[in-house]
């Protein structure tokens, strides 16, 4: 390998790395198509697929899905987009108030409560407000669940059980920014790490020799 194609291949390398850390980390890599979520607050999901809602105020956004038995939420910070871990989060609809329990094996927040969730399976249009407390930080988010009498009907056959021990259920993984960064850092390092184990082969020449 000569010398410009060992630096073509470690530019290409590290342009790969790069690229790979920006879309993880870049702003907007929040919904499961990796939007920033700047879409209205009230969402009709297409015929057939689970009801869905995102929501937004100054300082939290969030993604819903009624599915499985449950209301799951993933809340991010809007200006940061970094996940919202053990908040303490409620939901309000229809005069019922349920509780969000945090999720850590996944990242979410899911309303279990059966009352909620009957109420919320319904076909019709279901105006939510949802309390987020996160340490000093408190904020009202409000949507409109939109519910169509085939997604009520897949609600109401769709076994009541949720797997917390994996986020592919979600389509969405939540990765913290530190996590991130370390794996932009992992990608770069494995490149120079090869580069090194190269010019110590026995008969490889330096830099300033012509070819290996």
């Amino acid at each position: 390998m000569t010398r410009i194609s060992l630096l073509r291949a470690l530019a290409s390398a590290t342009l790969a790395a790069t690229v790979s850390l920006g879309a993880l980390a870049g702003p907007g890599a929040h919904g499961p198509n990796g939007e920033h979520l700047d879409a209205p607050t009230a969402t009709a999901a297409p015929g057939g697929s689970r009801p869905r809602i995102e929501a937004k105020s100054e300082q939290f956004e969030l993604v819903a899905t009624l599915a499985g038995g449950e209301f799951s939420m993933l809340i991010d910070r809007f200006a940061t987009n970094e996940p919202v871990l053990n908040a303490q989060v409620e939901v309000e609809s229809g005069g019922l108030k349920a509780k969000a329990p945090f999720h850590d094996d996944i990242g979410d927040y899911a309303v279990a409560d059966e009352a909620m969730l009957k109420l919320l399976s319904k076909p019709g249009e279901h105006a939510i407000v949802i309390t987020v407390i996160h340490g000093n930080e408190s904020d009202l988010l409000d949507a409109t669940l939109k519910v169509t009498a085939e997604q009520a009907q897949a609600a109401a056959e769709a076994p009541h059980a949720h797997d917390h021990a994996g986020a592919d259920d979600h389509g969405h993984e939540h990765t913290s920014g530190s996590q991130k960064l370390w794996i932009g850092m992992g990608l770069i390092a494995v490149v120079l790490i090869a580069v090194a184990a190269w010019r110590r082969r026995p008969g490889n020449k330096t830099w300033n020799g012509g070819q290996a």
